[in-house]
């Protein structure tokens, strides 16, 4: 059974993580916007060009003489640029070469020309009125749609890799910014997780941030106080156990004397009076023997078939154990969960107790107690287990399996409901002795 809880990601890994995530979207975001706005910046400049070509172009048609209509395609330099020079009526004065044979009927200023399938491209032409010999005229100058949306491409594409080769730049730094600052805190967070406040040879590693050094005094602070609390209540508890073993022991006397002088119909209730101080008898040293360790474990190989020998054992419960059995434990803390353990059968009506150790393959040993009594249903099994493995004992579990369950932990183990056919069952896991 593994009480460790899962392992979470760390403060800093999940900040950097978040500033990761965050740092992604403004730059897709930046590149994005940027590509909009080129798209746009590019198509003014194009027009623009279109429109200085058209002025310099009617500059040198008003200068020049008059050229046949029909010209040779033959020459052609380019197929993404054309102009038309379109005379009263729509008559096709000149033309360059590659441009339509078929005139553009299109009015004044910047329109965008669908191809009819007599020539196979989609124009934007800029028209502007130009005077002729035939009299009024039009200078229409064009580019191809597909060369405006390959020129638009390219340079949107390299603003926008441009904007996000500098947005991923400043999210690497951003993200080691944020990795290096949070570091402090990841190691603060390491210290706490290992800061035991009942070890006084334990302390926190200094803090050069002020508002870390804020945070380090404040869990100081808690875990003195805290460790005052619990040795205030350890040293209660203590006493009062103290307190309670040397008069329980004198009852137990009086009740043994009162046994042989009574008259037989009141020596069962006097049995059964001298049966329930004996357990509270049991308890007591239990409890007396926790707090004087304060579960400070003093490891040592010990035999545990001479260690039950000493413990105050319940009447009338048979032990079945084996012949030899060496373990590695704190004997106080070990002896006060046996004791609770053996009473819990008892008060179980159990007479017959079968106790079992097996060596653990990591290492530690694992203590296996069965016993004939009433046992629990299924779903009560199942709930001590969540319990258990929870540490949600209030109200849900007795004093013997919490204490039990304590003294496991504090050894590195723990305690587990098995399940058996009959009767109940409890498995003591003891971790491996230090080294």
């Amino acid at each position: 059974m593994s009480n460790a809880p899962a392992r979470r990601p760390s403060i800093a890994g999940r900040l950097a993580r978040q500033l990761l995530l965050i740092s992604m979207f403004w730059a897709l975001l930046a590149g994005v916007s940027v590509w909009l706005v080129v798209q746009e910046e590019v198509d003014e400049l194009l027009d623009e060009t279109l429109q200085a070509s058209s002025q310099v172009l009617g500059q040198l048609l008003r200068q020049r003489l008059p050229m046949p209509a029909e010209i040779a395609d033959s020459d052609d330099l380019s197929t993404h640029f054309a102009w038309q020079l379109v005379g009263p009526g729509g008559t096709l004065l000149h033309r360059s070469p590659l441009a339509p044979v078929k005139p553009w009927r299109l009015p004044p200023g910047f329109s965008d020309w669908e191809d009819d399938g007599t020539d196979g491209d989609d124009w934007r032409v800029h028209v502007r009125p130009l005077p002729t010999a035939a009299g009024p005229g039009w200078l229409m100058v064009a580019q191809t749609s597909a060369e405006r949306k390959e020129v638009r491409t390219r340079v949107g594409l390299a603003s926008a890799f441009s904007a996000l080769l500098v947005g991923g730049l400043c999210m690497v730094w951003l993200n080691r910014r944020a990795r290096d600052e949070l570091a402090p805190l990841a190691d603060l967070t390491e210290a706490l997780a290992q800061y035991d406040p009942l070890d006084s040879r334990q302390l926190l590693p200094e803090q050069q941030r002020r508002e870390l050094a804020a945070i380090r005094a404040a869990v100081l602070d808690l875990g003195q106080r805290l460790a005052q609390r619990v040795a205030n209540e350890r040293a209660f508890s203590a006493h009062a156990a103290h307190a309670l073993r040397t008069p329980l022991a004198g009852m137990d006397a009086q009740l043994a004397m009162a046994l042989r002088e009574a008259l037989p119909e009141q020596r069962a209730r006097l049995q059964r009076t001298r049966e329930a101080g004996d357990r509270l008898r049991r308890v007591v040293t239990a409890l007396l023997t926790l707090f004087r360790t304060g579960m400070s474990l003093q490891w040592q190989r010990l035999d545990l078939i001479m260690l039950l020998s000493h413990l105050p054992l319940p009447d009338g419960l048979i032990l079945d154990t084996p012949d030899q059995a060496w373990l590695d434990a704190d004997t106080d803390l070990l002896a006060a969960a046996l004791i609770n353990l053996l009473d819990n059968a008892c008060r179980h009506r159990a007479t017959q107790l079968r106790l079992r150790v097996h060596s653990q393959p990591g290492g530690g040993t694992l203590l296996t107690l069965t016993d004939n009594g009433e046992g629990v249903a299924e779903w009560q099994r199942v709930d001590l287990n969540d319990a258990l493995e929870r540490q949600q004992y209030e109200g849900r579990m007795g004093l013997g399996l919490m204490m039990a369950d304590l003294v496991a932990r504090a050894h590195g183990g723990g305690l587990r409901l098995p399940v058996v056919a009959e009767g109940f069952a409890v498995e003591l896991r003891l971790g491996p002795a230090p080294i």
